[in-house]
């Protein structure tokens, strides 16, 4: 069995090809999600990859789950926090519990897992922590001040680890998609999609979940080992840093 890899929100949209991709090359992946039971079941029939439920902005779910994992599987060799939601409102009519529950699932997760996974990985003195951001973590986005302040947080947070981590055998990195034909944003408007969002692409496409998954398989790898602290942009042109 390949090295064990946890995806968080790995049974749909962006994380299902994550899981499904790094099962692909022989990772031993386990899939969490947060609440919809059937959608899990489903992926986990139809993939064969180990789901498990928990709260990853919970530090005290995620100390479960991890433990979980470890005891059926082995220690998390690499770890993708994928897992994300939105919640948008402009500034002035964004309520506390809006900023607050898109903090702790978007950057709050992040600290929580590569926590509870960290000193094993030096241990190990091999690890790979792949953080999936967003292009508007990059830019920023109308409506999203808690998503992009998350997503760019994720940035800051990444760099400062693979800093630390490096001489461990450890990275770092962030995969930072842009506007990928997910079941989310396929449920904009046509219009808006047609009009707004394509246009500001220079490719003129939506990326596919496929390609973010491509990304994370690279930085997964074992000779992927050079690479750290970096952030690797998806986005079509959309966005140039």
């Amino acid at each position: 069995m390949g090295r064990v890899a946890l995806v968080t929100g790995g049974t749909r949209g962006i994380g299902r090809a994550i899981s499904e991709g790094l099962k692909a090359e022989g990772y031993n992946v386990i899939a969490s999600y947060a609440g919809n039971d059937e959608a899990a079941s489903k992926f986990k029939e139809e993939t064969s990859i180990d789901v498990i439920k928990f709260d990853v902005g919970d530090f005290a779910a995620c100390e479960t789950a991890v433990q979980k994992i470890e005891a059926d599987h082995g220690d998390i060799e690499v770890l993708v926090n994928n897992a994300g939601i939105t919640w948008d409102k402009p500034l002035h009519k964004m309520s506390p519990e809006a900023w607050n529950a898109v903090i702790n699932t978007d950057l709050t997760s992040i600290f929580n897992l590569s926590k509870l996974v960290i000193d094993k990985m030096r241990d190990a003195k091999f690890g790979r922590i792949i953080n999936i951001s967003s292009v508007n973590g990059q830019k920023g986005q109308f409506g999203q001040s808690n998503y992009s302040a998350a997503k760019a947080g994720l940035i800051g947070f990444t760099k400062a680890l693979a800093l630390e981590t490096a001489a461990k055998g450890i990275t770092a990195n962030v995969v930072a998609p842009g506007y990928i034909g997910t079941e989310m944003v396929m449920a904009v408007p046509e219009k808006v999609l047609n009009e707004v969002i394509i246009p500001q692409i220079p490719v003129g496409r939506l990326g596919e979940a496929s390609e973010i998954a491509r990304c994370v398989n690279f930085l997964a790898a074992d000779e992927a080992g050079f690479i750290t602290g970096s952030t690797l942009s998806a986005n079509g042109g959309q966005y140039m840093a």
